[in-house]
């Protein structure tokens, strides 16, 4: 006979969690399922490990260049992958203990281990056993994307969650795929000391950033001897005798790069295969994301998707949100939707970029008068001060409004300066209220209201 809950929840990300709790202590029985770990990729094989080893990669460069800083090291400086890897491994058990802790002590909530399928609208079975619940939400988040490029399943190749394992620095690192979660390995391994060629099918690395922001990025990421090769298409993969070969085609001519280790970062696609979708009747869309309403309600009305698995963001902190406006409205008595939301994110490459709104490219076609500012961070006392002055700040308005309509820092601390402009974003005022503000000297958030004085026709 089924087990009987209030609410069940199927993936353990930034999202279930945390609704699980707030719904056990309201009192109702709730299930947890997870058939890996908890946290999700965000704990497991995202932010955590990728920013604990960024990190680590950093140090490793301020070192070696601190003679730019009047610092005299003695001795090359040189990477202990396989105690970078502890100290990744132990912040990642840290946190996934604090997480199992907090929920194990939650008397009416049950974690169960196991991967999940429906049977009904109404009941999953997991194992040899089956649960109902009156309220299901699913939380399965994302897994890596590996294309169908001849002999790439065959190879030894690594994703973003298998290269968390690597104890040792690869010799040369070949990173298909120049976008976000490519451009952060590709720059951290450089920084440990490998060789590192990324291999690009667009005409340009992050195709969907402003081609200035692409320009800046990719001259930062070439400028620490990374090899770049946009307008590239992988053709066929082979492996032997310890090397791995990629074929290449750019530019009408063919090419072989080999190296020792293959990252594949072209993308992630939700985890929604395994789930039975059809026998819930839950609809998904054409690429497998389950499709919602603005407050996350799928097809069917008892149940939810949640996170990354609902193609709403991919990001933790919009997972998080979408528990933020579930809880809300399940148990708060509001009203709050998806589409209020501002994107937001950071790229983690060092400087790293703070991205929220629309990017200059969108509002060209946005039906907006667009007005532009933009400084250099050479104009940024924090930057000089630091000797850090790659990048740039560039803010949008809309001329009739005057609100802000997006904005992107690419510079020291620019994840960190963005909230500046996203919190003016949110309270819905004119952007005169930032230009007006008095800022701290000397910090990147102070050039912010100089860029908006300075504000011309995009």
């Amino acid at each position: 006979m089924p087990s009987s809950f209030d609410a069940v929840f199927v993936g353990a990300g930034q999202s279930g969690p945390f609704l699980a709790a707030r719904l056990a202590e309201r009192g109702q029985r709730v299930a947890l399922i997870e058939k890996r770990w908890l946290g999700g990729t965000c704990v497991n094989d995202g932010c955590i490990p990728t920013k604990t080893l960024v990190a680590s990669a950093r140090a490793a460069w301020v070192a070696r260049n601190a003679a730019r800083w009047g610092v005299a090291i003695g001795g090359p400086v040189t990477v202990d992958m396989a105690a970078v890897k502890a100290r990744k491994d132990r912040i990642v058990a840290e946190s996934r203990g604090n997480l199992a802790t907090w929920l194990g002590g939650l008397p009416s909530l049950e974690v169960i281990e196991g991967a999940a399928r429906f049977v009904d609208p109404h009941t999953l079975r997991v194992g040899d056993r089956e649960l109902t619940g009156a309220r299901i939400f699913l939380n399965t988040g994302a897994r890596p994307i590996i294309p169908p490029i001849p002999g790439l399943r065959a190879a030894p190749l690594l994703t973003s969650e298998s290269i968390m394992d690597l104890d040792a620095v690869p010799p040369h690192l070949i990173v298909l795929g120049g976008s976000y979660i490519g451009l952060e390995f590709a720059q951290m391994y450089r920084r440990f000391g490998s060789a590192v060629t990324i291999v690009e099918k667009a005409d340009r690395l992050i195709p969907r950033e402003d081609p200035e922001t692409s320009a800046e990025i990719t001259a930062i990421l070439a400028g620490e001897g990374i090899d770049i090769l946009c307008s590239a298409e992988v053709v066929a993969v082979g492996h032997g005798a310890g090397e791995l070969r990629v074929e290449v085609a750019a530019a009408g001519t063919a090419r072989t790069i080999t190296g020792s280790h293959l990252l594949v970062a072209i993308g992630r696609a939700p985890a929604t295969t395994d789930l039975g979708l059809d026998a819930a009747g839950v609809a998904v869309d054409p690429r497998g994301y389950i499709t919602t309403d603005d407050r996350l309600v799928t097809s069917v009305p008892h149940i939810w998707a949640l996170g990354d698995v609902n193609g709403r963001g991919g990001f933790t902190h919009t997972s998080y949100d979408d528990f933020q406006v579930v809880a809300a409205n399940l148990l708060d008595g509001a009203d709050r939707r998806v589409s209020e939301r501002i994107p937001i994110f950071g790229l983690y490459t060092d400087p790293p970029l703070g991205r929220c709104g629309i990017t200059a490219t969108e509002a060209r076609t946005s039906g907006h008068r667009v007005l532009i500012g933009r400084r250099p961070m050479t104009r940024v006392g924090r930057a000089r001060e630091r000797d850090e002055t790659a990048g740039s700040i560039q803010i949008l308005v809309d001329a009739d409004s005057r609100r802000i309509l997006g904005a992107a820092i690419l510079g020291i601390e620019g994840d960190e300066a963005i909230h500046t402009i996203v919190d003016i974003m949110y309270a819905g005022v004119p952007y005169t209220v930032l230009e007006r503000a008095v800022h701290a000297h000397p910090t990147v958030s102070e050039l912010i209201p100089t860029v908006l004085g300075s504000l011309q026709p995009l």
